[in-house]
């Protein structure tokens, strides 16, 4: 079924504790995807749901876990896998959200890069919900510090990324020790061929979902390319920020050492920025990404790894410091702004030849208008000719 309208909360039968949560949140109207999500997983039918990423997923699956978690069973009921740590700190966080009026409902976070003692003084006190890396799950499965095979809903979110990062033998493992699910949701924004194998293999009969960019939901975000010496990229998004007085910004680049200069460079132009990729620890990532979503910090540097892992809903400008090697990953890191029905802007900096190619490609393959321009002579972004 093809979903593109919200109903109302308070018309799916939902428990008042669940409703108090959502009212405290302010909603009042699901997302079409958590329209099409939230009665079938109820009825503990299988999902598999194909929607843009930034629809709101994770109350799609989650109203339903936390619905049918019996706070009286300490085993695990409900196990969800995503691929990075980031994403899986998010989810664990609106989880909480959803069960803020259900004492005695719990749920625990594991991911590698955090030390496993920590994660396993947080299993002994027996958590019915369980978010985690495949990597992470496997190992504590290994050490018998969690068993999962009580596991009554199991979901993996970005299941797309998560095999094409591949953890699919993880990912098959950890759902034939889970025998005893009742149903399985799979969340993607993209239905691969492996995720299409997931499905065959492990779902019944399931629900299908399927959330198009419609104009409901398609973020609403100007999309331009600018031509820029390779040493002048700071300058550039520095300049724009100062004429635009834009506070939240997201700064994406394909490697690590790109990352760190760019951030450097922002700072001595005294623009409040902070950086975050694979090499930086754990705990300081976790640091960055809190003040970024708590409005403490004005610019966020990143690689991909964060591109589907933070989740804030008033991103002003994304910056493609690098044009990415990937068109999906264009799509993901546009999609951080002009979400929550706000417009967005998205600005790519071309310096070489092949970043030309690379963006005109992007623009073709998916479908985006992504205009040239320049700075005018009176300082103001305006079309290239």
């Amino acid at each position: 079924m093809e979903y593109t309208q919200g109903v109302r909360f308070d018309s799916l039968g939902l428990s008042p504790e669940t409703m108090r949560a959502i009212q405290r949140r302010g909603l009042e109207m699901t997302t079409p995807v958590q329209a099409g999500c939230i009665p079938p997983m109820m009825d503990w039918q299988d999902v598999i749901a194909k929607a843009p990423t930034g629809t709101g997923k994770t109350f799609a699956y989650g109203i339903p876990i936390i619905e049918h978690t019996n706070p009286e069973d300490e085993s695990v009921q409900a196990v969800i896998l995503a691929p990075t740590r980031e994403l899986a700190i998010q989810i664990t966080d609106e989880l909480r959200d959803i069960a803020a009026f259900r004492p005695g409902v719990r749920s625990v976070c594991l991911y590698g890069g955090q030390p496993i003692g920590k994660q396993i003084e947080a299993l002994k006190k027996r958590p019915q919900i369980v978010v985690a890396t495949p990597g992470r799950l496997s190992d504590h499965m290994k050490r018998r510090t969690v068993r999962v095979d009580s596991a009554r809903t199991v979901v993996l979110d970005e299941a797309d990324r998560m095999l094409d990062m591949g953890f699919i033998h993880d990912v098959t493992r950890l759902l034939d020790r889970m025998n005893k699910r009742k149903n399985l949701g799979l969340f993607s924004a993209t239905i691969s061929r492996e995720v299409m194998d997931i499905a065959w293999v492990y779902q019944r009969d399931a629900a299908e979902v399927t959330v198009r960019e419609d104009e409901q939901n398609k973020p609403d975000i100007r999309q331009f390319r600018m031509d820029v010496a390779q040493n002048e990229k700071a300058d550039v998004i520095a300049r724009i920020l100062n004429e635009t007085g834009f506070d939240r910004c997201m700064v994406f680049c394909n490697t690590k050492g790109s990352t760190e200069r760019i951030c450097k460079f922002l700072q001595m132009r005294d623009i409040d920025a902070e950086c975050i990729h694979g090499d930086i620890p754990q705990k300081r990532r976790e640091q960055v990404m809190h003040l970024f979503r708590e409005g403490k910090l004005r610019v966020f540097v990143s690689t991909d790894v964060a591109a589907r892992g933070i989740d804030v809903d008033d991103v002003d400008i994304v910056f493609n410091c690098d044009v990415p090697d990937e068109n999906q990953d264009y799509v993901h890191r546009i999609g951080r702004t002009g979400r929550a029905k706000r417009q967005g802007v998205a600005v790519s900096l071309i310096a070489d030849y092949p970043s030309k190619m690379r963006i005109d490609d992007i623009a073709r393959k998916t479908r985006n208008q992504i205009v040239p321009v320049k700075f005018g002579e009176d300082g103001q972004l305006a079309v290239a000719e």
